[in-house]
């Protein structure tokens, strides 16, 4: 096909950055009426019939599903038991809510600073801001992309300090061969709406034992506990309205069918870039860290003359952004500025390239074309 043809082709059509994926109306809809028309919406056997399909898929028995990302991290420090005046290492490259929900604790965000080269946290950084007030290290996968949880769990177990593992970007990534949601006590996940799987909003906490399970479970529904009648419960500690209901869960249970096959399109994609890319002037390619294998929710790379780069690449029906706002400038965090040079060389050149489930082999190959030809 001939770049004219494409362009009159794409000419009202951009290559998205996110998509969100939805199974066939046909098999979809019939799953959502019956729940829709059963009398009963709210949590209940939908709910936990997803929690079971996801325990298996990432082979951790503790998981436990909520109604956002949001939700699950905010349940995750309730479990380390952070509070005002702790301090909680973390970084600015992510969505908001990892750390607008440290804010919510009343606890201290301590900005650990990147990789340059990936955007991750570093754990070098991180060791250097530990103190006695330090009660947790939250680290991103940011994209994707796995952190060097080789270092991670050193220093946790040096220290004695939990690492809480956001993988909102990060379902279907792997470390030591094993699904990231093993590792550490505290692993979140998100189905917001452009996630690799969305239940339109949702989330799994994953934890690694019983005891922290039970209390996450009264937690999400005010304190009580659902296995007992309301006149039964006895509410020992405040809880939220952080349940899932069965109409996302619904649509998690049909997902699911899917959640290979659309993880397996993003990594086949990612992979695909990174042996065309490889040693071409004007862009640098992520290092993915030692052990890891990252499900590409986003393609990651540093780009010279960023801005000339994504204008090329939006002319020719191809999206390309950042994404994200760097979490350090927002006046929320003021009392937490310092410098991050690091931070600084990442976020001035780094770009997202699309490779979803949604960029077909002739996509791929026409985007790694026209970034070849420069800019």
């Amino acid at each position: 096909m001939s770049e004219k043809s494409w362009k009159q082709i794409r000419k009202s059509e951009m290559i998205p950055l996110v998509k969100p994926f939805m199974p066939p109306r046909d098999v979809l809809m019939p799953a959502l009426e019956n729940i829709l028309y059963s009398g009963y919406i709210a949590e209940g056997e939908a709910v936990y019939q997803f929690e079971d399909t996801f325990r298996q898929y990432v082979d951790n028995p503790y998981c436990l599903a909520v109604n956002s990302g949001t939700a699950a991290l905010h349940l995750a420090y309730l479990l380390e038991n952070i509070k005002a005046g702790d301090e909680i290492i973390s970084t600015p490259m992510t969505a908001e809510p990892t750390n607008t929900t440290i804010a919510v604790t009343g606890a201290k965000v301590v900005w650990g600073d990147v990789d340059p080269n990936n955007g991750l946290l570093d754990p070098k950084s991180v060791r250097n801001l530990i103190t006695e007030k330090t009660k947790a290290i939250v680290l991103v996968h940011y994209a994707g992309m796995v952190c060097d949880m080789d270092e991670f769990n050193q220093l946790s177990k040096e220290y004695n300090i939990p690492v809480i593992e956001d993988a909102a970007h990060a379902l279907g990534s792997k470390y030591r061969n094993k699904m990231t949601g093993l590792g550490n006590n505290n692993t979140i996940f998100s189905f917001q709406a452009i996630k690799h799987m969305t239940t339109v909003d949702g989330g799994i906490l994953a934890l690694t034992n019983g005891t922290d399970m039970e209390r996450a479970r009264k937690l999400r529904w005010f304190g009580l506990d659902k296995k007992k009648s309301r006149l039964e419960n006895d509410i020992t500690e405040a809880g939220y309205k952080y349940g899932m209901n069965n109409v996302n869960a619904a649509i998690g249970n049909v997902q699911m069918r899917y959640l290979d096959s659309i993880i397996n399109t993003h990594i086949s994609n990612g992979k695909y870039y990174d042996a065309e890319l490889k040693d071409m002037s004007g862009i640098e390619l992520p290092n993915y860290s030692n052990h890891t294998e990252p499900s590409y929710w986003l393609y990651t790379m540093k780009v010279e003359r960023r801005e000339d780069f994504i204008k090329m690449m939006e002319s020719n029906g191809v999206t390309a952004s950042t994404l994200h706002h760097r979490n350090d400038t927002h006046s929320v965090f003021k009392p937490s500025e310092r410098e991050l040079p690091n931070m600084e060389t990442f976020y001035n050149s780094f770009v997202h390239i699309p490779c979803g489930w949604w960029v077909t082999e002739e996509d791929r190959e026409r985007i790694a074309a026209l970034i070849k030809k420069g800019w």
